[in-house]
């Protein structure tokens, strides 16, 4: 084992690397039409080479494309009936995102329903913590419980690096997908930002008042800077594995972010996530990442240059504001409210239509502005993606003095 330091502004912490999956080099493969990048390839995938990125990835990296590409946060889940059948008989969440050939199973649900332009892995992002000493369950009724949360310096003794050969199941699942996909769709990983991560850590699971880590800021904000800090070094090796076992595109979830000022986010979120991503890039530099904010209106501007691909927005943003508020330098997502997918169908069709109008028609993947919520009918799912399929962006001369699209159903 090697000793690694993690250091900058907001970390500087030494420890023992506890895997062999990671390595100089990043698998980062698709369909780039414009770029051309280095046909060395990791774990059996090749790097990306010449018109091989899926047109999800192509969109991330702010390409010219024919259509936006669409997926739905949460698509594989409660809505469907098939995931419901399958969850009566694997009652536990723990086992259905712990066991690969339910990954697997589950992730390719949607795929096989709805043929989305984005294929995520069906995971958690408090999957990785008893990988890094931090054990949880998940309780039907509270949901995911930490029975030891960190409040103190003692705390912290329990965590250790990541071990990733803990998360096995992830990598392949992950490899098993790309296979499943093939060029089709971009496979998706995803993790927690340390913000979120270190939430759940310090409340003990889920909370809607976040008093003790928001107290934490000012009574122990060493203990906290600690913590977040070993939460980034684990999480960017997380994506670094993810990666090389086959995702395409990663995003990156600050769940609770939005529930602080933004002059905290700044000081807490922020530093941590520029951290992730620097190392992330360092090591796959053509992998796009994603970042999504809950509650992210009041900090799309403090968002700016963190170093991500993509920002995400949630139905609270107007498209065209967060557009003209994040300027040019940046992909978006997003952002059908995901009420529409209850109301009729043609109302569902305009929303959709109007988001892409104000995305514009380059740099924007088609998302709702949140999960896919239960009790969702599938047939306004198969329908919003049927509808993305049927769009096209007007030619270029078109395009530059109208902003539209046209659809070709």
């Amino acid at each position: 084992m090697s000793s690694s330091p993690l250091s900058s502004g907001c970390c500087s912490i030494r420890w023992s690397s506890s895997t062999s999956f990671l390595g100089p080099g990043c698998l980062c493969n698709g369909r780039a039409r414009i770029r051309v990048y280095s046909s060395k390839s990791r774990q059996g995938f090749p790097r990306a080479t010449l018109s091989t990125d899926p047109l999800l990835v192509q969109a991330a990296r702010g390409e010219g494309i024919s259509r936006p590409p669409a997926w739905m946060m949460r698509q594989a889940g409660r809505y469907m009936a098939v995931y419901r059948k399958l969850a009566e008989k694997h009652p536990s969440f723990r086992e259905r995102s712990e066991t690969t050939d339910l990954i697997v199973e589950i992730s390719l649900q949607p795929w096989k329903a709805f043929q989305p332009d984005g294929v995520i892995i069906f995971s958690d992002i408090l999957t990785p913590l008893p990988a890094f000493g931090v054990p949880f369950d998940i309780e039907e009724v509270k949901g995911p419980v930490i029975h030891s949360p960190i409040h103190s310096e003692d705390g912290l003794k329990a965590l250790h690096p990541i071990n990733l050969e803990k998360l096995h199941f992830v990598g392949e699942s992950l490899q098993i997908l790309r296979k499943e996909v093939g060029e089709k769709a971009a496979v998706l990983g995803f993790v927690g930002a340390p913000w979120t991560i270190a939430t759940y850590i310090v409340e003990g699971g889920t909370t809607r008042t976040y008093t003790n880590i928001k107290g934490m800021c000012h009574t122990a904000p060493h203990v906290l800077r600690a913590l977040l800090c070993h939460l980034t070094r684990a999480i960017s090796d997380y994506i670094i594995f993810q990666v090389n076992s086959g995702a395409q595109c990663i995003q990156i979830f600050d769940s609770w972010g939005g529930q602080l000022p933004p002059h905290m986010w700044e000081l807490w979120s922020k530093p941590y996530i520029e951290e992730i991503v620097n190392a992330v890039k360092k090591e796959c530099p053509d992998t796009p990442l994603v970042l999504y904010i809950n509650g992210n209106g009041g900090l799309l501007e403090r968002m700016k240059g963190i170093g991500v691909d993509v920002i995400g927005l949630d139905w609270t943003v107007d498209m065209a504001d967060g557009k003209r508020r994040l300027g040019d330098g940046v992909s978006v997502q997003g952002n059908v409210d995901p009420a529409y997918l209850f109301g009729p169908l043609p109302a569902l069709t305009d929303e959709i239509h109007r988001v892409v109008r104000c995305a514009g028609r380059r740099g924007h993947i088609l998302n709702l502005g949140h999960g896919v919520l239960v009790g969702t009918p599938e047939e306004a799912v198969k329908h919003f993606f049927d509808v993305v399929r049927g769009l096209k962006y007007d030619t270029p001369r078109e395009a530059s003095a109208t902003g539209q699209l046209s659809s070709v159903v």
